[in-house]
C-alpha cells in the first residue's frame, strides 16, 4: 500500500560545479568527433582540477573510402583540435579565476583509438545489425506531478540553479560565481506535491559578501520559480550554509565524468542502471537506451494512459535487440503493462541501439548542451537535440488503449 503523505528531496547541481565541468568537456568531445563522422565512437572521461583539464579515453571517426592509416590520422586530426574548443566551453560556464581559467589551466590529451575487440562486437557486419556498446540496463521514468512530466523535487532545483545561472550572467555585479548546488524537499500529500518543507542553495561567490548577502540575492530567485502556493513561513531555507563559499568549482573540488547520474536523471523518484550519459557517443545504450525509455515513458504518460511509468531495458554487448522490456505503470495505469511491454518498442523500430538512434536523431552534435540542468524534462529543439522530450507518440498510444 502506498503511503498519502511524505517528504521526498532531490537534488542539482550547476553548470560550474566540478563534476559537470567534466560532463561538458566530455560531450564537448562527443559533439566535435560527431560534426566530423556521424558515425563516430566516442568514450570520453575528463578530469578538472586547480588548474588543470586532463582527458582520457577510446574514440574513432573514419571516412568512406579511407584506408585504415587515413582513417588514423583523421581521428588524430580532430582529437588536435580539441583544445580549443575545451577551453572555449570552459569559458562559457563563466570560470576565470586564480585556481581555474578557461586560457591559463594545463590541458593534457591522453585519447587514444578504440579497441579493435570493442569495434568488432559493435559494428554492423554483412547480416549481423549493429549491437549494443555495452552490457546494462535503462530506465526511464515520467510523472504527471510537473508540466515537464518530472519528479517536482527535481525539476523545481534544475530551475532554481538556472534561474541562479542566467541571473549571473545578466548580472556580474551580483557577485554570484559558477559552482552552485540546490536541494528542494516536498511534502507529499495523496501523490501530490502539497508544500515545499525545506530549500537549500549553496552557490559560489566573491570575496566580500556575506552569507545574509548571499540570501538576499538568491531568496528571490528561487520564489520565482517555485509556485507560491508550495511556500510559506513554514518553509526552511538553508542559503550558504556554510557561512562562505569563495574557493570553489575545480579548484575547490576535482571533477569527473559522470559522477552526477542521479541528477541527470530523476533525482531519486526512478531507479538508475548505474551508467553515466556524457563522454559517450550514442551506440552506448547506458545513453541511447536511457534517452529511448524516458521517450517512451513519457509518451505514456503524456497520453494519458497512467499518471506515473517506468520503464526498463536491457541489452548485451554486440547483441542488437533488447534482452527484456519491462513497464511498471505503478498501479496507475489505464492500459494492461504487458499491451505496452509488446507495443512500444514496435513504435520506435525495434528498440535496437540503431532504431533508436536512428528514430531520435542522435547521430549529432547534441549533447553539451545536455550536462547542465538534467537529461530531462527539456524542450525538443530546432537542431535535433532533446529529441526524446517528444510527445510524438500520443495519439497512437491512444488508439492503442
Amino acid at each position: 500500500m502506498s503511503r498519502s503523505s511524505y517528504l521526498f528531496t532531490s537534488e542539482s547541481v550547476s553548470e560550474g560545479h566540478p563534476d559537470k565541468v567534466a560532463d561538458r568537456i566530455s560531450d564537448t568531445v562527443v559533439d566535435a568527433f560527431l560534426s566530423k563522422d556521424p558515425e563516430a565512437r566516442v568514450a570520453c572521461e575528463t578530469l578538472v582540477t586547480t588548474n588543470r583539464i586532463i582527458l582520457a579515453g577510446e574514440v574513432r571517426a573514419t571516412q568512406p573510402g579511407n584506408t585504415r592509416e587515413q582513417n588514423e590520422a583523421f581521428t588524430q586530426s580532430i582529437i588536435d583540435g580539441l583544445e580549443p574548443l575545451v577551453r572555449a566551453a570552459v569559458r562559457d560556464i563563466g570560470y576565470e579565476q586564480d585556481g581555474f581559467h578557461w586560457e591559463k589551466a594545463e590541458y593534457a590529451c591522453h585519447l587514444h583509438a578504440q579497441s579493435a575487440d570493442i569495434a568488432v562486437g559493435v559494428d554492423a557486419a554483412g547480416n549481423k545489425d549493429e549491437g549494443a556498446g555495452d552490457q546494462g540496463i535503462m530506465f526511464g521514468y515520467a510523472s504527471d506531478e510537473t508540466p515537464e512530466l518530472m519528479p517536482a523535487t527535481l525539476q523545481y532545483s534544475h530551475n532554481i540553479l538556472r534561474a541562479l545561472a542566467a541571473a549571473r550572467r545578466a548580472d556580474p555585479g551580483l557577485g554570484l560565481e559558477p559552482d552552485a548546488k540546490s536541494q528542494v524537499t516536498l511534502r507529499y500529500e495523496n501523490g501530490r506535491p502539497a508544500a515545499v518543507t525545506a530549500i537549500v542553495v549553496s552557490t559560489q561567490h566573491r570575496e566580500g559578501l556575506s552569507q545574509a548577502d548571499v540570501a538576499d540575492i538568491v531568496k528571490p530567485i528561487v520564489r520565482q520559480v517555485i509556485p507560491a502556493e508550495l511556500l510559506s513561513d513554514e518553509t526552511v531555507w538553508h542559503i550558504n550554509p556554510t557561512g562562505v563559499f569563495v574557493i570553489g568549482g575545480p579548484d575547490g573540488d576535482t571533477g569527473l565524468t559522470g559522477r552526477k547520474i542521479i541528477v541527470d536523471t530523476y533525482g531519486g523518484a526512478a531507479p538508475h542502471g548505474g551508467g553515466a550519459f556524457s563522454g559517450k557517443d550514442p551506440t552506448k545504450v547506458d545513453r541511447s537506451a536511457a534517452y529511448a525509455a524516458r521517450y517512451l515513458a513519457k509518451n505514456v504518460v503524456a497520453a494519458g494512459l497512467a499518471e506515473r511509468c517506468t520503464i526498463q531495458l536491457s541489452y548485451a554487448i554486440g547483441v542488437a535487440e533488447p534482452l527484456s522490456v519491462h513497464v511498471d505503470l505503478h498501479g496507475t495505469g489505464r492500459i494492461g503493462e504487458e499491451v505496452l511491454e509488446r507495443e512500444l518498442p514496435v513504435m520506435i523500430g525495434g528498440a535496437s541501439p540503431r532504431a533508436i538512434r536512428q528514430h531520435l536523431g542522435l547521430n549529432a552534435p547534441i549533447y553539451a548542451r545536455t550536462t547542465a540542468y538534467g537529461h530531462f524534462g527539456r524542450k525538443p529543439d530546432a537542431e535535433g537535440g532533446f529529441s526524446w522530450e517528444r510527445t510524438d507518440l500520443v495519439e497512437r498510444l491512444k488508439a492503442l488503449a
